[in-house]
């Protein structure tokens, strides 16, 4: 009797579940690196499982008779972060915070942790990074300290379940996922068999207990989630928190939110007591003073949030065979085209002048809506026309010089009102030309006819 072959193990992808006869260094279907592994050869004893009758608990129901009572929001205390999850946490929810090293999770956290205490909630903070000693002097720093705000430092998973137990947390946050192992799964800790196992096994006790949990994860250098790709369709909510280190502003955005929009955005600002909420940035990214030629306020779109962004240039007259063009804050492809466009629909010769170009504050713009603002602060730089401070600016520039409409500019506009703009210059100028001219008959310091060259 001939007898069966054993089959040859197979290998398999961590993070897209591609599989091969043989080991290979590079995934061929998600061309990741490191990420193939080897796994038993399938049996098929999945064939062999015998159903089971779910209980009355868990009985599949008409999706009409099911109700949202069970899962009412619990604000965290932190107004701007319960703006982007969607009004608060929801009971068993798992939330992912991810962010750059030394962006300010770990200080955002806290500050949610002591808010939720001070509530009248219990949490529980396990962190594998610090130790209790260094996290009890922030929590000093910034005022985050109180008796139902449970610390522990632990990198193991079953302990960390201990504390829970032990505990009874009503918020669990985790800092982070990927400094945390398990004992039953081969390999180091951070390592994406690690991480898959530390967040499924967190996120099914959030479930089964109706416990939120928050997770910190880190980011590659390309700034994605460090870790298997799956570890952001395991969990409800994936927040990213992002923030220049040369300026305090820092921005949470949601990249996935089952339980509410992905298109908010909240703001906060780094100071030396910790971190503070900015329910209102709109004084932030302009200038205080006089209002000088080559300024022009633009409508930038924050996620819902419409922010005020001045738009600032300086224009040099150079002899060099390439001029400068210095661009901070705003895509530097994007104010070449808009230079040109200047030259050519125009009649604004920019080809022998240097070139600075910047937002004010900090702030990054890249939105299409900042091309009529950096052409009319272009324009206003090289004829030495002001822009007054009642005028704003909002459109995309094509080519052959039209102004294009550009998404939420009924929004964009309210707001401007809202702010005291009254006048917004957009797509009703059809041209740039006519836009430019609309600004030149408003602009107030300007000088004799004789020396401004006609647009």
């Amino acid at each position: 009797m001939a007898t069966r072959k054993p089959a040859p193990p197979a290998y398999v992808c961590t993070e897209c579940g591609w599989t091969t006869a043989k080991w290979v260094g590079r995934c061929a279907e998600c061309q990741q690196w490191g990420t193939v592994q080897e796994q038993g050869a399938q049996t098929g004893i999945l064939s062999r499982i015998t159903p089971l009758a779910p209980t009355a608990a868990k009985a599949a129901r008409p999706i009409t008779q099911i109700t949202t009572e069970d899962a009412p929001r619990r604000t965290s205390g932190v107004g701007e972060f319960d703006r982007v999850l969607g009004g608060g946490i929801v009971p068993g929810a798992a939330i992912l915070l991810s962010g750059e090293p030394g962006v300010g999770k770990s200080t955002l956290l806290l500050e949610v942790a002591a808010q939720a205490a001070r509530s009248g909630r219990r949490v529980l903070y396990a962190s594998a990074e610090e130790s209790p000693a260094q996290v009890r002097l922030r929590a000093e720093r910034t005022g985050a300290l109180h008796d139902e705000l449970y610390l522990a430092s632990e990198t193991d998973l079953a302990t960390i379940l201990g504390h829970i137990d032990e505990v009874v947390p009503q918020l669990v946050i985790v800092d982070s996922v990927q400094t945390v192992s398990s004992s039953l799964i081969d390999g180091a800790a951070g390592q994406p068999s690690q991480v898959r196992e530390v967040a499924a096994t967190l996120i099914r006790v959030a479930k089964d207990r109706g416990l939120p949990v928050i997770l910190v994860g880190h980011v590659t250098k390309d700034g994605t989630v460090a870790g298997p790709r799956v570890l952001e369709h395991l969990v409800d909510v994936v927040c990213h928190f992002e923030g220049d280190r040369q300026t305090s502003l820092r921005f949470i955005r949601a990249l996935k939110n089952r339980f509410g929009p992905t298109d908010e955005v909240g703001c906060f600002e780094m100071t030396g007591a910790g971190i503070s909420e900015v329910p209102d940035p709109s004084g932030l990214f302009l200038s205080q003073g006089e209002t000088e030629p080559g300024t022009c306020v633009a409508i930038s779109l924050e996620g819902r949030r419409a922010l005020p962004v001045e738009v600032q240039a300086l224009t040099i007259t150079t002899t060099a065979p390439n001029p400068r063009r210095v661009v901070h804050g705003l895509d530097s492809s994007r104010v070449a085209m808009v230079l040109a466009i200047l030259e050519r629909r125009a009649h604004i010769k920019t080809s022998n002048l240097d070139v600075y170009v910047s937002t004010v504050g900090g702030v990054r713009f890249t939105e299409p809506a900042a091309d009529l603002a950096i052409a009319i602060a272009v324009a206003g730089s090289i004829q030495q026309i002001s822009v007054p401070r009642t005028v704003a600016a909002v459109g995309e520039l094509s080519l052959a010089g039209e102004i294009r409409p550009v998404t939420q500019s009924a929004q964009r506009r309210s707001e401007a009102s809202r702010l005291g703009y009254e006048q917004v210059v957009d797509d009703r100028s059809k041209t740039l030309r006519a836009a430019l001219n609309d600004v030149r008959s408003r602009n107030t310091n300007r000088r004799s006819e004789a020396d401004i060259p006609p647009f």
